[in-house]
């Protein structure tokens, strides 16, 4: 039975390795070409990301690849442009992987807090709570990609103690707050915690 194989296989190969090799090298022609243009459109990617990083403003589609939707967002909270920022981070959400959405939240929130720090700066806390708020909530969708980014952490703690995030009380009417003695808040900042 193997010897019939092995005969068969033999005059296959004689009368048809002709065609088998021409069938073999437009397969590797068609293999090298399909390489040779992603490896063209990774360099193009490449040379955009670079002239992002340089300081050009080059325009690019919600469509782009990752890498590039990155920097494009980098590129942008540079210069506080945080609307910009939003869209792009919106395409990236839809197409990246968790790190380099992790990154781009991060990013943004980086942008949000400089914004509340700026505000800050000058005297305007009431302007700073929305952006210090929006950049915690920014970060945190950065944990959850990656709960490992110590970066995040890190800012997201330095966001959390400039803003602290109270219970919600119930108003029933005007200045008079209704208080159930389970929902208070205790750990307001210079209040003692209780008797030694």
């Amino acid at each position: 039975m193997i010897d019939r194989l092995r005969k068969r296989a033999v005059v296959f190969w004689r009368e048809q390795h002709s065609a088998l090799l021409v069938a073999l090298l437009l397969t590797l022609a068609v293999a090298t070409g399909f390489e040779l243009v992603a490896w063209r459109r990774a360099l193009a990617t490449n040379d955009t990301i670079e002239l992002l990083r340089t300081g050009h403003d080059i325009q690019i589609d919600a469509d782009a690849r990752p890498e590039l939707l990155l920097a494009r967002i980098a590129f942008l909270t540079k210069r506080d442009e945080l609307d910009q920022s939003r869209g792009l981070l919106e395409a990236l959400d839809r197409v990246g992987d968790t790190q380099t959405r992790a990154r781009g939240h991060y990013l943004l929130a980086n942008a949000l807090l400089r914004v509340a720090l700026a505000h800050i700066e000058r005297s305007e806390l009431e302007a700073a709570a929305p952006f210090v708020n929006l950049s915690k909530r920014e970060y945190r969708r950065a944990l959850q990609l990656d709960p490992e980014f110590w970066d995040a952490k890190y800012n997201f703690d330095v966001a959390a103690r400039l803003v602290r995030d109270f219970p919600d009380f119930e108003r029933t009417s005007g200045d008079e707050l209704s208080a159930d003695p389970k929902k208070l808040w205790t750990d307001i900042p210079g209040k003692p915690k209780g008797l030694p």
